[in-house]
């Protein structure tokens, strides 16, 4: 039932489409796609399209102060007085109460609503057509026997005349399942004969064979997580109306162990470690949860964000609560490494506030492989406040300078503070000078000591001179030769003599000359 809008022209328009399906009733599942495009309306049952056996048209609705709903299950219509709720009335009474009627029985499951869009066969046929289900894989389909499948593949039919060519086609009826990871268990199956005979009397029955498949236990992946476990920044950027981000550099890699058959005949059996192999393979995820580990989020003063527009997209949803945020919506791990990377924590009261600690766990398949549970810790910078001068006098420039911090990190410590002070103390400035003050003294410190070393081995030298004139006559042993004391004397003698008369020949001299 579909009625149109208030309007200025009183048209009659398609209003209620009417199918009449086998399927009904029957106590089946079944999957349902309606397809509305107005003034058409197509229906898809198990994938298979069906046409209304009849439309009826109407005027539209009147102006009315009630908004219009969307109802699933049930009409808005004058009630009749009559207790069944599933009579459809056809006539109006004046005075007549409305109510609900003509309630679904049923249940109904996995019920999704998609507006703006039709979807194509091709999309109907994938959401319901499972995918495990019976394929026929022979070469040879021109050999008489005809091949039909229902439309989830759940059901084959042969019908043929040629017996050895309906036995041929029956060895190549396979089972299929073209799911990553598949459920393991047991398939079981049916086959039914039945035969056409000329004459009736004579025909045979055949009985049913039952029989199984056993899918086994596919090698289970391992999902983890991993990225900067512990940073740092300044109180300031929670406060900003960005945040920060709590996973700037998240990676997930999914792998699989399996083991490997040994190439070649060797003697020596491999080891366990050899003959397993861990391949990194790629699949889809369907729920992130972000946890927050110790005190709950105070919806007054924190949050966890993330761009809505960009998880729309990706047809992503999300959920937020006191205990964090769960991210749904099945999708590949390259765009929900995408989609953490966005997810911003914002807190307008850090001044009580150092650390705030989150857990993330992925999983896939509704949570039949989960991942690591990857940690992060985030740390407030809290920067003091600049001390004002006294008598509001300006400090000398050559004492201060503009300092400009930037993002530095340090083993998985990010430090950062994107708000610098304006003008502060140069720390740098009094250590250089402190540096210098202590070369100086240490080089005039050294000068002293060289120099006083130098006078040390000057008075050195000195004192081994002195030592080296004196005589050491301890073991001194003199021989006198009496001839040659004798000779000496008498030489002595001589010339003693000698000097004596050349004084007295210049005395001599000296009077005469003072005579002249």
């Amino acid at each position: 039932l579909f009625r149109q809008n208030p309007s200025e022209n009183e048209n009659f328009r398609p209003a209620e489409f009417h199918w009449k399906l086998d399927q009904v009733c029957d106590k089946e599942w079944h999957h349902y796609v309606l397809n509305v495009d107005i003034p058409t309306v197509a229906l898809y049952v198990d994938g298979v399209s069906y046409d209304p056996f009849l439309v009826t048209e109407d005027y539209p609705l009147r102006h009315s102060k009630i908004e219009t709903q969307l109802v699933v299950g049930a009409c808005w219509q004058e009630f009749s007085g009559n207790e069944n709720e599933n009579e459809t009335v056809t006539e109006a009474y004046p005075g007549g109460e409305f109510r609900m009627a003509q309630y679904f029985q049923g249940n109904l499951a996995g019920l999704m609503i998609r507006t703006g869009k039709i979807e194509s066969k091709k999309v109907i046929d994938c959401l319901y057509t499972c995918k495990e289900g019976l394929d026929l894989l022979d070469e040879n389909l021109d050999n008489g026997v005809m091949v039909h499948f229902n439309p989830s593949q759940s059901v084959l039919g042969l019908e043929g005349d040629d017996l050895e060519n309906f036995d041929k086609s029956m060895q190549h009826v396979s089972y299929l399942n073209s799911r990553q990871f598949p459920t393991p268990g047991i398939r079981r199956l049916k086959i039914t004969t039945t035969l056409k005979c000329f004459n009736e009397e004579t025909c045979i029955s055949v009985p049913d064979v039952e029989g199984y498949v056993m899918v086994l236990q596919p090698d289970e992946p391992k999902i983890s997580v991993s990225g900067i476990d512990h940073f740092a920044r300044a109180a300031s950027e929670f406060v900003s109306h960005e945040g920060v981000p709590l996973f700037p550099e998240l990676k997930i890699v999914s792998t699989i162990t399996r083991e490997v058959e040994p190439e070649g005949e060797d003697e020596d059996e491999p080891t366990v470690q050899e003959s397993m192999v861990s391949e990194e393979i790629m699949h889809n995820l369907d729920t992130c949860e972000i946890t927050v580990l110790g005190d709950e989020l105070n919806p007054e003063e924190e949050t966890l964000e993330v761009d809505q527009s960009q998880l729309q997209q990706r047809g992503m949803e999300t959920s937020n609560s006191s205990t964090g945020m769960t991210v749904t919506g099945v999708d590949t791990m390259a765009s929900y490494e995408e989609m953490l990377h966005l997810i911003r924590y914002r807190n307008w009261n850090t001044e009580t506030l150092f650390e705030r600690k989150f857990k993330l766990v992925c999983s896939e398949l509704n949570g039949r492989y989960t991942s690591n549970e990857f940690s992060v810790e985030v740390n407030v910078i809290h920067t003091a406040n600049p001390v004002e001068h006294p008598n509001h006098l300006m400090a000398q420039p050559q004492f201060v300078h503009p300092v400009h911090h930037s993002s530095v990190d340090l083993s998985g410590h990010n430090l950062a503070n994107p708000h610098p002070s304006s003008v502060v103390p140069s720390a740098a400035t009094i250590v250089i000078v402190v540096c210098v003050s202590f070369l100086v003294f240490m080089i005039i410190l050294g000068v002293f000591r060289i120099r006083a070393a130098h006078q040390r081995t000057l008075s050195d030298q000195e004192n081994g001179k002195e030592n080296e004139m004196d005589w050491d006559d301890s073991a001194l042993t003199i021989t006198v030769n009496p001839m040659e004391t004798y000779e000496d004397q008498h030489s002595s003698e001589e010339e003693e003599e000698e000097e004596d008369e050349e004084e007295e020949e210049e005395e001599e001299r000296g009077r005469r000359r003072r005579r002249g």
